[in-house]
């Protein structure tokens, strides 16, 4: 369905000065692609770009360099009217705050009906079918349809979200961090909801979260960001079980399962700035595997015939275990504290 290849995303920074050129370097050489009925988690930590690869995904965010391909086709070489037409209608986008991400002038109806009238989808009958249709998908009563935003919980405003992002029946959901706004409480109905909707719909879906942990469960893929940069990619079964890059290893125990025991790794040396990024491997000034070869360039990709891959001059092997040694400042990965 849609796949990026080297994929550059570089913002001009703020506060740069008159005679200088700083860039935040957002996404760089990120290839990655989305099959129909598959869903791909993507995981890191606060500033990995995670956000980014969502918005070109999307097509909200046109790459500085690389190429989005739709279909085959290279999505920004297409006219416009076609691109709204069919790609605007393949992907849909329920984002990370559903308080923000409705008009809260709007009522629920008109939210739904508002793709529909801007696509010009079917007879205004079949308008208001479709709009009380995807209230029962998102298992709401048909009286949300008269009230505002305000006046739902956030767990409501997300079903109204997702039913948005439905509308038009899309080949491919892009989820932002759906539940990180939500209460612990209903993040677990948010997140079923989004799988049974996958296997009743048959929706691709990227599922973009900072829960390691929580994605592998959600995902056929797993692909694993680090300051703009993709270092591990592969089954999220085969990266649950054996992640082969640091990095990875230190997410999984940043957020440990009820099942599994996992040694807590605290990383340790100075997080780098994505303005200045270090030379070769950007995690390598936190890792505890790093030596002078991690310096000189990002690693190629290596891995497995089952697509399992790591950018890694030294991956962590079964008889290798990950053993973070112990330091003066520890550095813990960013997690979400709700």
């Amino acid at each position: 369905m849609i796949r990026l290849e080297n994929i550059h995303v570089r913002h001009k920074a703020r506060g740069g000065g008159l005679f200088r050129h700083d860039a935040v370097h957002a996404l760089t050489v990120a290839s990655v692609e989305v099959a129909k009925g598959e869903t791909l988690g993507l995981v890191g930590e606060s500033g990995s770009g995670k956000s980014t690869l969502a918005r070109v995904l999307t097509g909200l965010q046109k790459p500085t360099e690389g190429t989005v391909r739709f279909r085959g086709e290279d999505l920004w070489r297409l006219p416009a009217a076609r691109r709204r037409k069919e790609f605007g209608t393949a992907v849909g986008i329920v984002f990370q705050d559903p308080s923000t991400a409705l008009n809260p002038r709007m009522r629920v109806g008109r939210i739904l009906r508002d793709p529909l009238d801007v696509h010009r989808r079917g007879t205004e009958r079949e308008r208001e079918e479709r709009v009380e249709e995807l209230l029962d998908l998102v298992g709401l009563p048909g009286h949300t349809l008269r009230a505002l935003p305000g006046q739902l919980s956030g767990g409501q405003q997300q079903r109204v979200a997702i039913a948005r992002a439905l509308a038009l029946e899309p080949d491919v959901i892009v989820a932002d961090e759906p539940t990180s706004a939500l209460d612990v409480s209903v993040r677990a109905q948010v997140l079923n909801l989004l799988m049974d909707l996958r296997a009743r719909l048959g929706l691709g879906m990227v599922f973009i979260s900072h829960d390691i942990q929580t994605v592998r469960h959600l995902s056929d893929r797993l692909a694993v960001l680090y300051l703009g940069r993709i270092v591990e990619e592969g089954p999220a079964r085969a990266v649950a079980a054996g992640p082969a890059h640091p990095y990875t290893e230190a997410l999984f125990s940043a957020t440990p399962s009820l099942l599994e025991h996992t040694q807590r790794i605290i990383l340790t040396g100075p997080v780098p700035s994505a303005v200045n990024p270090p030379s070769g491997c950007r995690f390598r000034t936190r890792c505890w595997k790093a030596d002078d070869a991690c310096a000189t360039a990002f690693p190629a990709a290596e891995g497995t015939a089952d697509g399992h891959r790591r950018h890694c001059v030294h991956p962590l092997t079964e008889d290798a275990p990950a053993l973070s040694p112990s330091g003066p400042t520890p550095v813990s990965i960013a997690r979400s504290t709700s």
